[in-house]
């Protein structure tokens, strides 16, 4: 999906245009991968634009910098403000908000501390990240050739962009196998995550997710499906899946701030279910979008941004 150009994009607390918002070749970043960033979604809901869990988001990006040795020159309630500074002056009511951390121009060597941590806030349109019939109608996944890192390898908790070189791989090759996204197994064979977004299972009535000690990253939109689940009353078990459970769940969805709640019709050219969004994944679904749509938030996790 290709960006749309917005005016603005705030940059170490200026807010600079769009064309103008460069860093030097040279940065630490461009050569180590020595990034931090999230994914957040402002949503244009019945009561206004709103900026759904976003001191959750927040606290993961500072979570991530920690991992990494590294601090963010700005306190969490300073990159809050500059969020919402950004969405307004670009004039959004609804946007896809990147902040992203990341080590500068001072020296090119794999030592990154000698380089200064800088931050920029960006903002533009974001649709359906994987396509608009795939929530109604489900999409095609395959099982990766490619597995999540070991533990005590690359940090799996840190939404670092060194990680995603992993899932561009994933990516790549399913798409060139004619699927729209791949599900990764962990080191021993179990199943982690989507190439950007979590993944549940549901058996028997029973719904299912992988721990975060298989190697997936904490997702926002994972432990908001899992308290909805809960409030609904049903019955949720963190646990290790096993490679063949995905061909004989009844359900299977990934969820995501960009993939929201996505049903998944098949695994490898294998039915799921009946090949369509069943009832569980639904419900979720709906409960989420009654959220960020229709503003029915009883656990206020909105932020809205303007005063109307």
């Amino acid at each position: 999906m290709a960006v749309k150009k917005v005016e603005k994009i705030w940059m170490n607390g200026k807010l600079v245009d769009w064309d103008d918002a460069k860093v030097h070749v040279l940065s630490h970043v461009i050569h180590y991968g020595s990034s931090w960033f999230e994914g957040i979604r402002c949503y244009e809901t019945a009561k206004g634009p709103a900026i759904f869990r976003l001191d959750r988001h927040l606290r993961r990006l500072f979570d991530s910098v920690k991992i990494y040795r590294t601090e963010i020159p700005y306190s969490e309630q300073e990159v809050e403000e500059a969020i919402f500074t950004t969405i307004r002056a670009n004039k959004m009511r609804a946007c896809y908000i990147r902040p992203v951390v990341y080590r500068g121009y001072g020296d090119v060597g794999v030592n990154p501390l000698p380089c200064p941590v800088d931050l920029t806030i960006a903002v533009w349109e974001w649709g359906s990240y994987l396509g608009p019939e795939a929530l109604t109608e489900g999409i095609d996944v395959c099982v990766s050739t490619w597995n999540r890192p070991a533990p005590n390898t690359l940090p799996a908790m840190a939404k670092a962009a060194g990680n995603y070189a992993l899932g561009s791989l994933m990516k790549i090759e399913a798409l060139q196998a004619g699927f729209k996204e791949a599900i990764a197994l962990d080191v021993n064979g179990l199943v982690s995550e989507g190439t950007g977004e979590n993944i549940f299972a549901v058996k028997d009535g029973v719904v299912y997710t992988p721990p975060i000690s298989s190697s997936l990253l904490p997702g926002v939109t994972r432990a908001s499906v899992l308290q909805l689940a809960q409030d609904a009353g049903m019955n949720v078990k963190e646990m290790s899946i096993p490679r063949e459970m995905v061909y004989v769940a009844d359900e299977l969805f990934f969820t995501g701030t960009a993939a929201e709640v996505t049903p998944i019709r098949s695994v490898d050219r294998v039915k799921v279910g009946n090949g369509k969004p069943g009832p569980i994944t639904l419900q979720l679904q709906k409960t989420f979008f009654d959220i960020v749509k229709k503003a029915n938030d009883p656990h206020h996790w909105l932020k809205f941004v303007y005063n109307d």
